[in-house]
């Protein structure tokens, strides 16, 4: 399947039934679908924390960009209370360096601070999962300690790095080690990576080098 029939693609959005109502969590969201809600007030900018995406748009330029996933949970009142975003690296980024379309980053997942126990984040990221060649992949992502909600949730870094380490293991995602120098920059930070079924054996042992910067000769 190219990028392009990707943007196509149909998944089927899950009803989860929570203490505040039933919430849709829905898949591959076109950028015409995202413009027809609006966010929660919640995401924005607070005294410690400052949400990934404050502006609706930012998710409508991604939706349109080829082999993209943006999954939105949306509350009985048509409010976008959480999303993820699965997107392909930068072109200048070290994990584009594998070569096109092997790697692609969980670059986003948000729930709106009123919303966040009811375990919305884990349906999130099962709809992220249903990327038609995400076993042809390595799905990544990185956390960095200064991006988190420590004031929201009350965690430190620490009980934060935790929580995403039990978040995304379920999916089949584990902790790997990499000299990537922000990734460095604090011993709490994060990267996981899941490797796909259908990823070939040259082409995971060209991942593992590329996690320290090496070029085996």
């Amino acid at each position: 399947m190219s990028n392009q029939g990707i943007n196509n693609f149909i998944s089927e959005p899950e009803i989860v039934e929570t203490e505040k109502g039933l919430v849709s969590v829905a898949a591959f969201c076109t950028s015409d679908i995202i413009h027809c809600y609006r966010f929660d007030d919640q995401f924005g900018t607070h005294a410690q924390y400052k949400s990934i995406y404050t502006k609706r748009q930012t998710l409508e330029n991604i939706a349109e960009k080829p082999g993209t996933n943006v999954v939105l949970a949306l509350s009985p009142q048509k409010t976008i209370i959480g999303f993820g975003v699965l997107d392909y690296p930068e072109p200048h980024e070290r994990w584009a360096q594998l070569g096109p379309g092997l790697m692609i980053e969980l670059k986003a997942i948000e729930v709106s601070r009123s919303w966040r126990a009811n375990k919305l984040a884990d349906r999130i990221v099962a709809h992220l999962m249903r990327h038609p060649r995400i076993e042809h992949m390595i799905a990544y992502l990185v956390g960095y300690s200064w991006t988190w909600d420590l004031d929201g949730t009350g965690f430190t870094a620490q009980q934060y790095r935790k929580m995403l380490i039990d978040l995304f293991t379920p999916h089949g995602f584990s902790e790997l080690q990499t000299n990537e120098p922000n990734i460095c920059l604090r011993p709490e930070n994060l990267f996981m990576g899941r490797i796909g079924s259908q990823v070939p054996e040259e082409i995971q042992q060209q991942f593992k080098w590329l996690r320290f910067g090496i070029t085996p000769e």
